[in-house]
């Protein structure tokens, strides 16, 4: 049973029931027999004689076009068309191919399910030069053994004004298949489709449609039957094309761009300055063309040291320019792409290069345009499908050479006013944003206030505390040119209201920064409260995120003398409360407990009771860290108690981390005296408060101690688990706490 004989009588039988004939009445039409008519509409008969087809012709009453049409198909099963073997007109450029494992195996995977009777269509997209011609060449010839009717490539020129339409590219690859002229001439162009993909279907070919322009250029040249395949490249996601499989590219990993440049500048070479190797493999983003381009520029000049392209690349305004190589341009490459944008599209892809960190958001590109946020995405979501913007769920990345070359058309594109008025009203939306996200760990803020015009949603504390998360890089920029442009009460203003929700992201880094700016524009206004209130955050930032418990105290003597200054009694109260943390971290628990007292006294005449609870815990961890558990475990019930009966009067935030903190220090005191049944009771209790709030680096914290104090009472297998899910937690922890749990965790499984 054949191609031809199954494509024949599929034909017949169509042109059968559209004449509403039976069987048995077209036998009695056409002088054939039921049975014969039969095999052939079952494709049992391959080459039917023409005098029989012509028999079947009269008896269906066909008219010209009809009956030559049948007459072709069955002489397409006695006759059939030569099958191309072997590459057909593939270029040069595997020889030097490196990495892309991975994708190499997914293609060979899905080979085998073309044998099904369903053709296999696979969409390769990514940015210009992420390599995705090479990937497919690649692929044609690993794969071409198991394509023996040939493997065919056809450069589709999307990217080219001229690029060819569909109607031309359908005669090109029906003549690479073969097809003899009178058929063409006999379909027509408009029977050119179903021809094409007729001749695909019989065939078990590779196609390999390269660049191709957008999905109306390449749906008519996709098979709907048969056992071939066909690989788009495009730099387009092609994202209109339905059933097919989707084969991303980006640039290679930090190890394969290593093994490509040393590909191409010699091993020698590489091995003798492998820093500078992967600087340079850095400076070019691990881009392939980008890689190709700095190699190739290498290779040719063998009076140059790996140093000293990596020093030229270095310069991010040159960096472009000097990615250049005889005719092989990375910007050109660019250009390509850029230059197939709308105009809307464009602005927001120059634009984009003003934001300061690794990505934005939709609201924030909003806010750069001047659109309203559904316009934003629609735009963001152009640039990639075009290929020239990434996205990882709401949030949208250059990748590092096409953030440059954005920064080139912003200044060559965009007038110098507009681009610094965009990046303005950006800096301004972002500190006003985060003044309004920080306040929902303030007392007495909470939600924004219902008159708030924002486009961004802070309905909980939870949305808040994502946007400050995802946003940080920005807003921290924004702070940072508001206090270098002279804005002080803004810098001020921002650092207040993110005072309670760095409990929340203790180990983001730029804590004592944040504090540090906003201490010295409070000095800057002349406000001696102000200063002591920053002053006082600074000194925390240092104790608890940097340990720099000599230069926290430092800073809390100078936060106590504005205070007293200014006659503040609250921030006298937490300038010596900070002094008594930095004096208990240095095991003066003598000095703490005197200071940590001075604060209880300044908190009650001042009617601060958040100040007054965090004195009763500064209490308790005193008498833990000096050694007095029973003491401790005593006090720290009776604090428990307190922060119950405050109730309401305790913003929920500030009571949720300080139960937390109680929760793990009475742990702790309990594994001190041996309690290890009570110490776990309680740490698990400190886990799930800190998981309910979100409060990873206080959950690293609880799950050590839990992991010390199960492995202390035997418990390895609940030990494991408890390191293990500190390590899960990543960045957001205590990298002091992640230390401890791998180490501890190697422990417990080499014992």
């Amino acid at each position: 049973m054949t191609g031809a004989g199954l494509e024949f009588g599929a034909l017949l039988r169509r042109l059968r029931l559209d004449a509403s004939l039976t069987l048995e009445a077209l036998a009695e039409a056409s002088g054939v027999s039921v049975r014969g008519i039969g095999d052939l509409e079952r494709g049992r008969v391959a080459t039917p004689q023409r005098r029989t087809v012509a028999a079947l012709a009269d008896g269906l009453r066909l008219d010209g076009t009809e009956r030559e049409r049948l007459l072709a198909v069955a002489r397409v099963g006695r006759h059939p068309r030569p099958r191309p073997a072997g590459l057909h007109a593939f270029p040069r450029g595997i020889d030097d191919f490196v990495g892309r494992e991975a994708e190499l195996a997914r293609l060979r995977a899905l080979t085998g399910q073309g044998t099904a009777g369903i053709p296999v269509v696979v969409a390769v997209s990514g940015p210009p030069g992420a390599g995705k011609t090479t990937l497919a060449l690649r692929a044609a010839h690993d794969l071409a053994g198991r394509f023996p009717d040939g493997q065919l490539m056809f450069d589709l020129r999307g990217t080219d004004d001229d690029a060819p339409d569909a109607a031309e590219l359908l005669l090109r690859v029906l003549k690479a298949l073969g097809v003899a002229d009178r058929d063409l001439a006999m379909a027509g162009p408009q029977g050119h489709p179903e021809l094409c993909r007729r001749v695909l279907a019989e065939r078990r070919c590779l196609l390999v449609l390269d660049n191709a322009r957008d999905e109306a250029q390449v749906r008519p040249l996709l098979p709907g039957a048969g056992a071939g395949m066909v690989v788009v490249t495009s730099r387009r996601m092609l994202t209109g094309l339905e059933s097919v499989h989707r084969l991303p590219l980006g640039e290679l990993p930090p190890a394969e761009a290593a093994v490509f440049l040393t590909s191409l500048v010699g091993q020698e070479r590489a091995e003798a300055e492998p820093g500078a190797l992967a600087e340079v493999a850095g400076h070019c983003g691990h881009l392939p063309l980008a890689l190709r381009v700095a190699g190739n520029w290498l290779a040719t000049r063998t009076g140059w040291t790996v140093r000293r392209l990596a020093d030229r690349l270095a310069l991010e305004e040159r960096r472009l320019d000097a990615l250049a190589a005889g005719d092989l341009r990375l910007s050109a490459a660019f250009d390509l792409s850029y230059r197939q944008l709308t105009p809307t599209a464009a602005r927001m892809f120059r634009l984009l290069a003003l934001v300061d960190g690794p990505d934005a958001g939709v609201a924030g590109a909003a806010r750069l345009t001047g659109q309203s946020p559904f316009d934003a995405e629609d735009t963001l979501e152009e640039l990639v499908e075009t290929g020239l913007l990434g996205a990882d769920r709401d949030r949208y990345r250059f990748h590092d050479l096409l953030r440059l070359y954005a920064r080139d058309r912003l200044r060559a594109e965009e007038p110098a006013g507009a681009a610094e008025a965009a990046r303005t009203a950006l800096h301004r939306w972002l500190l006003e944003t985060t003044v309004m996200a920080g306040r929902w760990y303030e007392p007495g803020h909470g939600a924004p206030p219902a008159t708030w015009q924002g486009t961004v949603d802070l309905s909980t504390a939870e949305h808040a505390r994502r946007w400050l998360r995802v946003e940080g890089v920005n807003w921290l920029a924004a702070l940072r040119a508001a206090a270098a442009a002279g804005d002080h009460a803004v810098v001020v203003e921002v650092a207040e209201a993110l005072h309670w929700f760095s409990d929340q992201w203790i180990f983001w880094g730029h804590w004592p920064e944040v504090f540090a700016t906003a201490a010295r524009c409070a000095q800057a206004l002349g406000d001696p409260v102000l200063e002591a209130t920053h002053l006082n955050y600074h000194a925390w930032a240092l104790l608890v995120c940097e340990g720099r418990h000599h230069d926290g105290l430092d800073r809390s003597a100078q936060a106590l003398a504005a205070a007293v200054r200014a006659g503040d009694l609250a921030q006298q109260g937490w300038a010596h409360k900070y002094t008594a943390w930095a004096f208990r971290l240095l095991g003066d628990y003598a000095a703490a407990a005197r200071h940590n007292g001075e604060a209880a006294t300044l908190f009650e005449a001042a009617g601060d009771l958040h100040g007054a609870l965090q004195c009763r815990v500064e209490h308790d961890q005193i008498l833990v860290d000096g050694g007095r558990q029973e003491e401790s475990v005593a006090e720290i019930l009776d604090t428990l108690s307190f922060l119950d009966q405050a109730g309401d009067r305790i913003e929920p935030h500030i009571a949720d981390f300080t139960r937390t903190n109680l929760r793990v220090l009475i742990g702790g005191a309990h594994a001190q005296l041996g309690n290890w049944s009570e110490a776990a009771e309680h740490l698990r209790v400190a886990v799930e408060l800190c998981r309910a709030g979100g409060n990873a680096a206080m959950e690293s914290r609880a799950l050590v101690h839990l992991g010390n104090s199960l492995l202390a009472a035997g418990d390895r297998a609940g030990a494991r688990d408890a390191f293990s899910r500190c390590l899960a937690l990543g960045a957001a922890a205590d990298p002091q706490r992640l230390t401890e749990a791998r180490e501890r965790l190697a422990e417990a499984d080499a014992s």
